[in-house]
């Protein structure tokens, strides 16, 4: 009878959840502001947690060498300005002439690229690889038109989204100073809200999270940028059109593991296909020695074995961050998955691992 109470009583519970939500949609004059504000402070906040994990160790690292935590920050701040001006001066020109190169030419490069597969389809290439009833420059063209709409819909989505530029850029370096300025306090009042006798695990626990979000977080910036500096030289030999362009894709593409990679080459490989078919098999040279130079020489050196992630594992939890919330699902899924894996031990071993073995 008391097991029928409680389900009663969650069933009420749920039911009421629902209402309120149900009643949300039909005053949506009142919660459109809140749900506005939400959006707007999204990509600041996200932006601030991804900084603050990669510049914590070297805040806490200039703290230890006497430097005040507020001065240090802002030092930190300084030597990003300067790499910001830097970077409108000397990259920023060539990377907007690119992008809008590229979608000013977008169909005379899909007419390009069916002429391309037209004279590969004439020579008899194709026809190895399709049935004999179905025309291989009709499947590889809608293909590529599709992948082409999914493209742009993504990137129109994100200018949307940071549309308001004035908000991140004001926002956002707020946040993350006191982020980094508070970061001991914050984690602080995050272990009050657990009882007093796990104050001790719970601190453990946070402080395994901020060290290995910040391990990886800080891993993955300096692999993708020696991979995007080695396959950027590359393309520069090869002429590869849109070189910069292509390469700040694979770049953050690459922070989803395994998957980012295939992504990236896709667009690299229809550009230099359309170019000539030799520069597409050139980038696509370019792009496995770039990667095997990753994988075997610089990752192991910078990554260690901190990422304790089977592959197996990571792909399956980066499908499923793409099925629930797309690119950007693929782009966090990793963090917040080391982050429930570190939670999930800890209650393991203090709830469930003693009376396990003592069964």
């Amino acid at each position: 009878m008391l097991k029928i109470n409680h389900f009663i009583k969650l069933c009420i519970a749920v039911f009421m959840i629902l209402a309120i939500v149900y009643v949300g949609t039909l005053v949506d004059f009142v919660f459109k502001p809140i749900l506005s504000l939400v959006t707007n402070i999204t990509i600041p906040l996200m932006l601030s947690v991804f900084f603050y994990y990669l510049l914590l160790p070297l805040v806490n690292w200039m703290e230890k060498k006497k430097i005040n935590r507020a001065i240090a920050i802002l030092l930190i701040y300084l030597f990003i300005a300067i790499l910001l001006i830097g970077f409108f001066i000397v990259i920023w020109p060539t990377f907007r002439t690119q992008m809008l190169n590229l979608f000013n030419n977008a169909p005379n490069l899909l007419n390009a690229l069916n002429e391309q597969l037209k004279e590969i389809e004439e020579s008899g290439f194709l026809s190895d690889f399709f049935p004999a009833d179905v025309s291989p420059l009709t499947q590889i063209t809608n293909y590529v038109n599709k992948g082409f709409m999914i493209l742009t819909n993504y990137i129109t989505s994100l200018f949307s989204v940071i549309s308001n530029v004035a908000i991140v850029l004001f926002i956002f370096p707020v946040i993350l100073f006191y982020m980094l300025k508070e970061s001991g306090g914050f984690s602080k009042k995050l272990v009050k809200f657990t009882p007093k006798r796990f104050h001790e695990e719970a601190t453990e626990v946070v402080t395994d999270i901020n060290q290995s979000l910040s391990n990886f977080i800080v891993s993955r910036v300096l692999i993708n940028l020696a991979l995007g500096v080695l396959m950027y030289i590359g393309f520069l030999i090869i002429d590869l059109p849109y070189a910069l362009l292509l390469t700040a894709v694979a770049v953050i593409m690459n922070f989803i593991p395994f998957i980012g990679a295939i992504l990236s080459a896709i667009p690299i490989i229809i550009i230099g296909f359309i170019e000539s078919p030799s520069t597409a098999i050139w980038s696509l040279v370019i792009i496995l020695v770039a990667q095997q130079i990753q994988d075997n020489l610089i990752a192991p050196y910078i990554l260690g074995k901190q990422l304790d992630i089977h592959p197996i594992t990571t792909i399956i939890i980066v499908l499923i961050g793409g099925d629930l919330a797309g690119i950007l699902g693929m782009l966090l899924i990793i963090p917040v998955y080391m982050t429930i894996k570190i939670i999930v031990i800890k209650v393991y071993e203090l709830f469930i691992k003693q009376k396990w073995e003592n069964a």
